[in-house]
């Protein structure tokens, strides 16, 4: 017999794959997906865009920060703020730039350091600590959502040329602003692309202009870099003592000009490549990253020490005080001083609308990294991939947490600073142990001083702001409890996206079915694997089981192999053991699998299998918490179960008989 003739195929299709959606508003939500996690994954159903483009929408988060952190900076290390500033532009071009292109190297599917460091832990507990991870990744990208909304909100109201009567309205705009961000994204990816290429395009020309204007008052203006030189030796003397320690201590203020990698990283699968090959693709894809996150390391380096300076020297100190016209918008106070209320009001709503549009850097990351991970781990809804969903649910989660913190910009910046530094000392951890695995040494010690450094600015922030890894905390618990009730809900999902059958396993089932026209199946727990436990199992089923006297009987084995991931590809390999015929696969659970092969087998011949079980002795809660934990129990009625989910027709059901 060649293998052109044996009744099944090398590989069946998913048994019950789920059913198109039926009107169409399903149609359009569930209409693009993020793929799953995995070298083997396909591209997502969105349009590749240049790397340019995608830098634009990362960049409207991370240059976004320009409005803010001069002031930061210059109210947290005052003369200092340009040292300080060098400090945070080192950290950025020597070790958070290496650090995350490594990190798109090995997670080239955009999966980030969460994906590096998820191997670290077996089973259960590497699920777990992924979600915590996850935790912080959803603190840090839903707080920048509202944060910057928020900080938008202030902008507007705190500029003349606004009306007045939107004074104490400020969740109300908000949430306006929340809900518009949300509509650019149920459009399309491609739509919010280009509503960030114009945002930053210029604000990155009216930060130039202010930058250049005010480089020129500097050397210029008499005495202004006398004054400073003053201010310096005046409040911190000189020497190591004097000016490094003080820039140090204000250096965890200032990490929010660190953000932006982790969500470069992320939109990996959405930056277009050249090539014929995967492989091509892949390494094309890899470069335009490192491409991506090198141009805007630099160009957000060089604005950092060129606003820090001009804006130390040429503010008075008093006004980056709380309740100074320079608090929290040092660029915009210079941009009315010497370039004119017009120049100043153009720069405002420049502000207000990248500070808005900040938030579809986070959605693009959010997009892009959580749903490649709770639904492949059961952990979500299946509906969890599609993008327009749970941009309708994290916009909802958004005004939600706006609601809740009175669209209080301070009052969310500790749990801000906490998840992006969360995120980045998870990434550094990472590289740290790759490097360590491969042998170098140089880089080993690089990464560690960095993680260290990182590790620091993390607790300075949490003993700082306390309330920050308390919102950190909820938002892990919220994720550990969705995901948990989320996988015991689809416990009883086929659970296979595809069944493949080597040769030998579809020469068994063929010469079984040729034999009497029927496919009879005995499930067995392989224990010593010898030919007296077929044998002595064959007898046993016969006695207590309709298997018909003469008929031929293949034996059907699923060695659970970590319980706690949800679904793949079954790998059905045929094995003889003296005169017995055994159909074996590994799979997180047994019983689904079991279910996914009858029904697979169905499907390909034509022929309703018949599955013979015996009762499992013990209690049956027990059985279910073992099934739920390790992926096996009593596997007979989990088995039926499965089927009829799967199959509405009874008469087209594999049957399964239970006797003992």
């Amino acid at each position: 017999m060649t293998s052109t003739d044996y009744l099944l195929p090398a590989k069946v299709a998913s048994p019950a794959p789920p059913s198109p959606p039926g009107n169409p508003v399903s149609r359009w939500l569930l209409a693009r997906r993020v793929a799953p996690i995995g070298p083997e994954a396909q591209e997502d159903h969105t349009e590749p865009q240049a790397w340019w483009k995608v830098m634009s929408l990362t960049g409207v988060d991370y240059f976004s920060t320009l409005s803010y952190l001069p002031a930061i900076a210059a109210l947290a290390a005052g003369a200092l703020s340009p040292l300080a500033t060098l400090l945070i532009v080192a950290l950025t071009l020597l070790g958070m730039l290496p650090m995350y292109r490594r990190v798109a190297r090995e997670s080239p599917h955009g999966q980030g350091s969460v994906a590096m460091l998820e191997h670290l832990l077996p089973f259960w507990r590497g699920k777990l600590f992924v979600l915590v991870l996850l935790g912080f990744v959803a603190t840090s990208w839903i707080i920048t959502i509202t944060l910057s909304a928020a900080d938008a909100s202030v902008h507007m109201i705190e500029n003349p040329v606004f009306p007045d009567f939107i004074h104490g309205h400020e969740v109300l705009i908000t949430v306006v602003l929340l809900l518009i961000l949300g509509g650019v994204f149920l459009l399309g990816f491609s739509e919010a692309v280009a509503v960030a290429i114009p945002l930053v395009a210029v604000f990155l020309v009216l930060n130039a202009i202010i930058v250049v204007v005010g480089a020129v008052d500097v050397f210029t203006t008499a005495g202004a870099l006398a004054d400073w030189r003053h201010a310096l030796t005046t409040e911190h003397g000189s020497g190591f003592g004097g000016l490094i320690l003080p820039a140090l201590i204000a250096f965890p203020s200032l990490v929010l000009g660190l953000s932006g990698f982790e969500t470069g990283v992320s939109m990996m699968p959405l930056i277009a490549a050249d090539g014929t090959t995967d492989e091509e693709r892949r390494a094309s894809r890899l470069r335009n990253t490192k491409l991506l996150l090198t141009t805007a390391a630099v160009i957000m380096s060089v604005y950092l020490v060129a606003t820090s300076f001009i804006t130390t020297v040429l503010i008075p100190a008093k006004e980056f005080q709380p309740g100074g016209a320079a608090n929290g918008r040092a660029l915009a106070f210079l941009a009315h001083e010497k370039l004119g209320n017009m120049f100043g009001t153009v720069y405002d709503v420049s502000s207000v609308l990248i500070l808005w549009f900040a938030g579809a850097s986070a959605m693009a990351g959010l997009i892009n990294i959580i749903p490649r991970y709770l639904p492949s781990y059961g952990m979500a809804p299946d509906w969890g991939r599609a993008v327009r969903p749970i941009v309708l649910v994290y916009t909802a989660i958004s005004i939600g947490i706006t609601i809740a913190f009175g669209a209080d910009v301070n009052a969310q910046a500790g749990a801000y600073a906490t998840g992006i530094l969360a995120m980045m000392v998870s990434g550094a951890v990472a590289v740290t142990i790759s490097a360590a695995r491969a042998g170098e040494r140089l880089k080993t010690v690089m990464f560690t001083v960095l993680t260290l450094i990182l590790l620091y600015a993390l607790v300075a922030n949490v003993i700082e702001k306390p309330d920050g890894i308390t919102i950190s905390g909820v938002f892990i618990a919220g994720i550990i409890v969705v995901s948990l009730v989320s996988r015991v809900t689809r416990t009883t999902e086929l659970r296979a996206d595809a069944i493949e059958f080597d040769e030998r396993a579809r020469r068994f089932v063929t010469d079984s079915i040729d034999y009497d026209g029927e496919l009879n199946l005995i499930a067995n727990r392989r224990e010593a694997g010898d030919e007296a436990e077929y044998t002595y199992k064959e007898s046993e089923q016969r006695g207590v089981n309709p298997v018909p006297g003469r008929a031929d009987v293949l034996f059907l084995e699923v060695a659970v192999v970590d319980p706690s991931t949800f679904s793949g590809t079954l790998q059905v390999r045929g094995v003889q053991i003296g005169n017995h015929r055994i159909l074996r696969t590994e799979s997180p659970a047994a019983p689904n699998a079991m279910a996914a092969i009858l029904l697979a087998l169905r499907n390909a011949t034509g022929v309703r299998p018949q599955a013979y079980f015996a009762w499992a002795e013990g209690n049956p809660l027990g059985h279910l918490f073992r099934y739920l934990i390790l992926g096996r129990g009593d596997t007979a009625p989990v088995v039926r179960e499965i089927i009829r989910s799967a199959e509405p027709d009874p008469a087209r059901r594999p049957g399964i008989h239970v006797g003992g």
